[in-house]
């Protein structure tokens, strides 16, 4: 079986000096590579060729055969790593709880493990019949949650 490792080095090695990031590696029992990399403005095709012949270089058929796939994290798909939240910061995003509860609001802040959120909720008023809109920011433990997604707006 292809060593996780031996691929994770070999994709930091073509990360060192450009600006995109790793989000995942996967090595599966049959041999199927697929390594995601994401980067603030994009993923081009090209580097992604770039990636894929710079593990194909290193990592040799005749021992043992694989099938490699290098792409991008993909819109829509859930954020998975710390540089993905921070990239996102002042985007709409859909958080799904670990109780089940969906919502919606802009990322403030990421660190390490943890996110802000902005949201709008409805609160009594002192003084107020109804409840009132009020701008809410409360922050998420990535653990606390399934995934966050951000919401993409065709205009």
């Amino acid at each position: 079986m292809i060593d996780k490792k031996n691929v994770t080095n070999l994709v930091a090695e073509w990360l060192a000096d450009k600006d995109y990031f790793l989000v995942d590696i996967d090595v599966t029992t049959d041999n199927k590579i697929i390594v995601e990399i994401d980067h603030a403005d994009g993923v081009w095709i090209e580097d992604c060729v770039a990636l894929s012949k710079h593990i194909e270089e290193h990592l040799n058929r005749d021992d043992e055969d694989y099938e490699l796939e290098v792409g991008s994290a993909g819109i829509g798909q859930p954020l998975k790593v710390t540089q993905q939240y921070i990239n996102n910061i002042g985007k709409e995003v859909e958080v799904l709880t670990n109780d089940g509860k969906k919502i919606k609001g802009i990322l403030t802040a990421a660190t390490d493990g943890q996110f802000t959120l902005k949201t709008e909720e409805r609160q009594t008023v002192e003084g107020k019949k109804r409840p009132v809109k009020v701008e809410v920011e409360r922050t998420y433990t990535t653990d606390s949650v399934k995934y966050v997604k951000q919401i993409i707006k065709f205009k």
